[in-house]
């Protein structure tokens, strides 16, 4: 694949520090989702939020950071120099700061980012290095940067915190605190699938890291059928399993590679993996008012 024109992220970084976390300047429209900037913009004024905030960072502070790194594998230049040569070519392309990066032993596919919005770090589990290609593998880091990128360290956090620690003890008395950031998360996960396709610059990448969550085994991949897979998605939107998703903090993930395909003909993502310096394509307005309705079962 030709070597794609960059675009002007370090401008952006700037921006963001001149603006709310509620959205971009008047008049630009970058390639974050506008329901997760709206949704965050709501948190400033919502109490349960704050508090909750306030608790899991404390947390972080005092002891997430030490046990992770007595539990985990730093990466760096001189340990694992693959993956961290991966990340800071992420972190590059989005214009943040090159993340810290740990690998955890977990046969679970997964990765996350925790921490606060000046100290956050990326978990890989050690089962997604052993399915994912380099490739896709730089699709999931690039979503990971993402979070840090658009400032969503904190809110997952909190997330993480609330669901391992707190619902444990205070049971329906964090509700109002976890049900609103569920939504948002699901929101989130839209802008930082866009992320990871800007860093892996190939949508078909994109589409398989993500469905490889979904299969989990290295035997089934080869004859997985994405188009059959999709069409679960039309199946499931007239049946009561629809509601389920509400409680969860990811979209279905059909919903995901169909909202990714959407933001794969804007010409924000074509002008950056096009070996075109000129390509044309939706704006981002129109990415976002297709995917509002894909994500509320009406597209």
């Amino acid at each position: 694949m030709a070597n794609a024109p960059a675009l002007d992220f370090n401008a952006f970084v700037t921006r963001k520090k001149a603006e709310r976390a509620d959205g971009a300047m008047e008049g630009e429209h970058d390639y974050s989702y506008i329901l997760d900037r709206q949704t965050r913009a709501t948190f400033d004024s919502a109490k349960p939020i704050e508090l909750a905030i306030a608790s899991a960072v404390r947390v972080f502070k005092e002891r997430e950071k030490g046990n992770l790194l007595g539990h985990a594998v730093k990466v760096s230049s001189r340990q694992f120099g693959r993956i961290h040569g991966i990340a800071r070519e992420c972190s590059q392309t989005l214009g943040i700061s090159p993340p810290e990066v740990y690998i955890t032993s977990s046969p679970v596919l997964n990765a996350g980012t925790y921490g606060t919005n000046e100290e956050s770090f990326i978990v890989i589990h050690s089962a997604l290095v052993d399915h994912y290609t380099d490739e896709e593998l730089r699709f999931v880091i690039g979503h990971e940067c993402g979070h840090i990128h658009n400032s969503h360290v904190v809110y997952l956090t909190t997330l993480h915190f609330l669901h391992l620690v707190a619902r444990a003890y205070l049971g329906a008395l964090v509700m109002p605190a976890i049900i609103p950031l569920m939504a948002w998360s699901r929101r989130a996960e839209i802008t930082c699938d866009r992320a990871g396709m800007l860093c892996s610059k190939d949508t078909h990448v994109a589409a398989r890291a993500l469905t490889k969550l979904v299969v989990g085994s290295k035997k089934l991949y080869e004859e997985f059928n994405l188009d059959a897979f999709l069409e679960q998605y039309d199946e499931g939107k007239e049946g009561i399993g629809r509601y389920m998703e509400a409680l969860a903090s990811h979209p279905f993930l059909p919903k995901r590679v169909l909202a990714m395909r959407v933001f794969a003909e804007s010409g924000l993502y074509l002008k950056h993996a096009a070996s075109s310096n000129t390509p044309t394509g939706l704006s981002m307005t129109e990415v976002d008012d297709r995917v509002k309705g894909l994500l509320k079962g009406d597209a």
